[in-house]
């Protein structure tokens, strides 16, 4: 490294958000993932130490070369020049072979270590409840698996290994420059550690600087993310000039910031490079003199020169590694607390099991529930809320938006937890059983339809990842989906899009249908499973849903109250709380709220 390249990395360093020396103490936190591969950093470790032993050899071999060959004549002067010629290019082989094996290793281990750390964090984070994803947005989440883990990439793949190198060749490089020339040497370090102390204390200003910068291109980042997820509620709004206006203005405050940023950086590099390079150019100056005046071989200057652009080289890259510890850090710090999340939901650990399973279904009871969100504690979802519903019932809820409908789903499946009461599976309390074992024994479809970029097969068998292509197809015909997933341009190997843009409400829908069908759980929850659907899909659903209905408990969820007409059941809901119960004919007769409910939807359409 020359020397303005090793100035310009002391000023890169001053640039970085430095955190306080007790932060690099997180980087601990990566010694799990680190020790399985011991043996892969045995060999880094001694190619690191060969690489840097020939870099060291290098300029005494110069040295020689420079007294004992040019500084004679004759024969034995030729020889002694093709000798050192020899060991030279012998030296540059050790050297080059040796770093090609400590890159291939550090590389490896960077690339095996991240993987590992991007598994780990994944598989820990789809254990975490909803709760979880209420105060944690989901783009903070991939920014730290992506991120942050490229940052401990680039410590673990490239950073240790450069330090380790650097520091042994600033150690070894020193020893050197003062077995050479003690008095130069000593001249040196002054002046170096008298130099670098002005350029850190600017460099505070540059760290707010690229503080500031970063903070602004993520507001920029933000905005875009947001706009671009809703884009046709934007154009149907006709504000495409508008949010490009605002987006305009959040870049332009970003550049502006970077600017004052980039200049404050160039002055601070080139002082940088100004002063630790006049400070090497007038030692080398002093050294200049001592060879004309005897006391210092051209050899030994030479050799001082080259030990010292090596200790200049180290210097700056040490630099380099130090914000990238630092950065690391934060970076560790970040997924170590997402590690440490623990989700409120755990299955215990002596978990029950279900009875077996009858043919009539499962039976479900709700003991005095009462339940508020977390992030709503003030709020009460359900309130003393008592249900029991037999094996083989269909039960539908209704009620205004609000109710509790969709809450009580969550709870059956142990997505939240009550803060009083019991709900009991088959006579178990769902705390009790492994939470595989509790949801392997529910089948929902959600209002929300979730469509994963795959095909449609795919898609369908999310349901049970072990069903045939057979029960696949099946499924989608008991749920009136095959007919146009078999219209689609490769059928059920058509990929439905993102989210399933590809397909209408209602074929998402009807796909929904189909997954929790393919699963044939005793207990199926339909929240709002007919809502997308036009009146002949919902006629054929409708068919399809009464079919599979048979042997199972289902809970249906319904603003449509012409979808639960038949309902063995209905139950009205009302700010957490039962509020009515019987048959669609009671409830119309007796003239409360669902009779209202009834009264307003039916005079509608008729």
């Amino acid at each position: 490294m020359t020397t303005s390249t090793a100035g310009s990395a002391v000023a890169d360093n001053t640039e970085n958000n430095v955190r306080t020396k007790s932060s690099l103490a997180t980087l601990k936190g990566l010694l799990p993932f680190l020790l399985p591969y011991k043996k892969q950093f045995l060999l880094a470790g001694i190619a690191l130490l060969v690489a840097a032993g020939a870099t060291l050899v290098i300029p005494y071999a110069f040295r020689q070369m420079i007294d004992l060959g040019f500084g004679g004549t004759g024969d034995k002067s030729i020889k002694h020049v093709d000798l050192t010629f020899l060991a030279l290019f012998g030296v540059a082989c050790i050297l080059g072979i040796a770093t090609a094996a400590r890159f291939y290793m550090v590389s490896w281990l960077g690339e095996r270590v991240t993987a590992d750390i991007r598994n780990a964090v994944y598989s820990h984070v789809v254990t975490q409840s909803p709760q979880f994803f209420e105060t944690t947005q989901t783009g903070e989440v991939l920014s730290r698996l992506t991120t942050d883990t490229t940052l401990i990439q680039a410590v673990v793949g490239t950073s240790i290994s450069m330090a380790l190198r650097n520091g042994l060749l600033f150690i070894g490089g020193l020893v050197m420059l003062f077995v050479t020339s003690p008095k130069l040497s000593s001249i040196i370090i002054v002046m170096l550690a008298a130099v670098v102390l002005p350029i850190v204390l600017f460099g505070r200003r540059v760290r707010r600087l690229s503080r500031d910068s970063q903070d602004r291109i993520a507001d920029a980042s933000a905005m875009a993310g947001e706009i671009l997820n809703a884009m046709p509620t934007v154009q149907a709004f006709t504000h495409e000039q508008i949010e490009t206006s605002r987006f305009s203005s959040s870049v332009e405050s970003a550049f502006g910031t970077a600017m004052r940023r980039i200049r404050a950086r160039s002055l601070l590099t080139m002082v940088a490079i100004l002063l630790i390079f006049g400070a090497i150019v007038f030692v080398l100056w002093l050294g200049a003199h001592a060879v004309m005046q005897g006391s210092m071989s051209s050899g030994e200057l030479g050799q001082f020169i080259l030990y010292a652009s090596i200790v200049a080289g180290a210097i700056g890259a040490l630099s380099e590694v130090m914000g990238e510890a630092q950065r690391a850090a934060g970076a560790t710090e970040r997924l170590l607390e997402l590690m440490s999340v623990e989700s409120p939901i755990q299955s215990p650990s002596r978990a029950l099991q279900l009875p077996p399973r009858t043919a009539s279904g499962s039976s479900l009871e709700l003991k005095d529930i009462v339940f508020h969100y977390p992030s709503r504690p003030q709020m009460s979802a359900l309130a003393h809320l008592s249900l029991s519903i037999q094996p083989g019932e269909t039960v539908a809820v209704v009620g205004s938006s609000g109710a509790g409908k969709t809450t009580l789903f969550q709870l059956l499946l142990r997505f939240y937890d009550p803060q009083q009461g019991q709900i009991m599976l088959d006579g178990v309390d769902i705390r009790q059983l492994e939470l595989h074992t509790l949801r392997d024994a529910i089948g929902i479809v959600p209002q929300d339809t979730v469509i994963f970029s795959a095909n449609a097969m795919e898609n369908i068998r999310y349901g049970r990842a072990n069903a045939s292509d057979a029960e696949v197809i099946a499924a989608a015909k008991m749920a009136a989906a095959h007919e146009f997933i078999e219209r689609l341009p490769g059928g059920y190997q058509s990929f439905l899009g993102e989210r399933g843009v590809r397909l209408s409400g209602g074929q998402r829908q009807r796909i929904a249908i189909a997954r929790a069908l393919l699963k044939n759980p005793p207990l199926l929850l339909l929240d709002e499973a007919t809502s997308a659907l036009d009146a002949e899909s919902e006629r054929l659903v409708q068919t399809a849903l009464e079919v599979a209905m048979q042997g199972r408990t289902t809970l249906i969820i319904a603003h449509r109250l012409a979808t639960v007409q038949k309902a063995d059941r209905i139950i009205v809901m009302e700010h957490g709380h039962v509020v009515e119960t019987g048959t669609h004919a009671s409830l119309v007769a007796e003239g409360g709220i669902y009779a209202k409910l009834a009264s307003l939807q039916f005079d509608i359409f008729e």
